[in-house]
């Protein structure tokens, strides 16, 4: 088994999920099977419980796991099916320890985070590394693990510290370490500034992990004078700095990180046995990604919701969107609204937000209400509804956006009375982030439902009449 540790440096949030899920890609496109751990330091034992503004949206795994986003990037990108034991959080792991000091496992033993939660995460990482996710029974032969947070963080110093210990117990030839850094390049000067980089590795290093490959996000493609100043105050060498610019598409990545030679490092470093025909995966990946590059027939969905403010709250809906803008050659442009914005109070109180609002839904080509819980905003995602409905433009409502649709429909058309908010707030106490999800029994099930639907939404819309 080879162990590729993903870190990340500078600040969180940096694509150290994207870049995890692209190294994986490339390595499966050379015949290797390859699985994906995700650990978040948090306490809390999983994401189910966040708020949509915390970390985004939940996704569901087939077995019902409430996990990290991440997760979701891992499957689309490499294909496999994940276990909620692949996402690892410190809540997690404590409880383990916790429940074994319980039972006596420890024999009276004074119960440390050194060894024995150290301990803890590198059986866990062992354990999960072997578990198959192909749809077979064949074991990986490489695990893709990415460490949340930032190097330097307090609560990951448990992390680091077990994969220091880590890296000696399976061998140098079966472990390695991508850390990712951001370059920032202010406006002022236009310079690409490589010192929060050089901070950032000598952090890692006083913690007594090396990384193997630096990879530098930035802006644009990162000049020659830049990654040498890098190479040298980093102890690399200049071939494993590796520039990951701002791309137009997240699909670009992985073959960004093919034409700088990260397959024939990785290779040569953990001395893997590497497929040299070519490989037919990333032709259709390239493909792809040209193909979403050249789109020029644009269509505008008006995306009402609660959590607007941070996209990744509906990242399931996003992704279905843009796929099936993909399939039929349309560029996707999403027009993010705030469904309070739409309410006649938000008029009075705030008269540009409203009306900025009500321009960015007439203007749209079709609508999407997504789910939600809690009363607030209820009523401006009836106000949508109704003008979707009265101006027949495509209209697709998810979870509680059809409950809201159908609302409307006995509200406007039937006449009948009474509010929605009751329900609504019956509901929304019990109500935990995925549940709706987990009730189709498979988180995958309901991705390719979104997807179906979202691609209905698209047809209407590229056919000639918009019906």
């Amino acid at each position: 088994m080879k162990y590729i540790l993903v870190t990340g440096g500078v600040i969180s949030g940096i694509g150290k999920g994207i870049i995890a899920s692209s190294v994986g890609t490339i390595l499966k496109s050379c015949g290797l099977r390859v699985t994906a751990i995700k650990i978040d330091p948090y306490i809390n034992i999983d994401a189910g419980t966040f708020s949509p503004y915390e970390h985004g949206e939940v996704f569901v795994l087939d077995d019902g796991g409430e996990v990290d986003l991440d997760l979701g990037n891992y499957e689309r990108f490499l294909d496999i099916r994940l276990t909620r034991d692949n996402n690892l959080t410190t809540g997690k792991i404590y409880q383990s320890v916790i429940n074994k000091e319980r039972r006596g496992d420890y024999l009276g033993k004074t119960v440390q985070v050194v060894p024995h939660i150290t301990d803890a995460i590198q059986e866990w990482v062992v354990k999960q590394a072997k578990v198959p996710v192909d749809g077979d029974e064949t074991e990986p032969q490489v695990c893709v693990i990415e460490l949340g947070g930032t190097v330097g963080d307090i609560e990951s110093m448990p992390f680091v510290e077990a994969f220091r210990q880590f890296q000696f117990k399976v061998k140098r030839e079966n472990f390695c370490n991508i850390h990712v850094s951001l370059i920032p390049q202010p406006s002022a000067t236009g310079e690409q500034k490589t010192k929060p980089t050089q901070n950032s590795v000598r952090e890692l290093r006083g913690l007594g992990l090396s990384p193997d490959l630096i990879m530098c996000r930035c802006t644009t493609a990162l000049e020659n004078s830049v990654k040498e100043k890098i190479s040298m105050f980093c102890h690399v060498e200049p071939q494993q700095v590796i520039c990951v610019h701002d791309v137009l598409s997240i699909y670009r990545v992985p073959l960004l990180l093919e034409d700088q030679g990260v397959v024939g490092y990785l290779s040569r470093r953990l001395n893997m046995p590497i497929e040299t025909k070519s490989r037919q995966m990333l032709t259709k990946w390239k493909e792809m990604s040209d193909r979403s590059d050249r789109l020029l027939e644009q269509c505008s969905i008006a995306l009402v919701g609660k959590y607007t403010k941070f996209s990744d709250s509906y990242a399931s809906v996003i992704k279905a969107l843009e796929h099936s803008a993909l399939a039929i050659n349309h560029k996707l442009e999403v027009k993010y609204i705030d469904s309070a914005y739409l309410e006649p109070s938000t008029l009075q109180e705030e008269p540009v937000k409203y009306h900025e609002a009500w321009q960015k839904l007439c203007s749209a080509d079709g609508v999407l209400v997504p789910g939600g819980f809690g009363v607030r905003g209820t009523e401006g995602k009836i106000h949508a509804i109704n003008w979707a409905r009265k101006q027949k433009k495509p209209f697709l409502g998810v979870c509680l956006g059809m409950q809201l649709a159908v609302c409307e429909f006995a509200r406007n058309t039937l006449g009948w009375t009474g509010k929605p908010h009751e329900k609504v707030t019956q509901c929304t106490p019990g109500f935990r982030l995925g549940q709706l999800v987990r009730c189709s029994q498979s988180s995958n099930c309901w991705y390719k439902w979104s997807q179906h639907t979202a691609a209905s939404m698209m047809d209407s819309l590229s056919s000639p009449t918009g019906a």
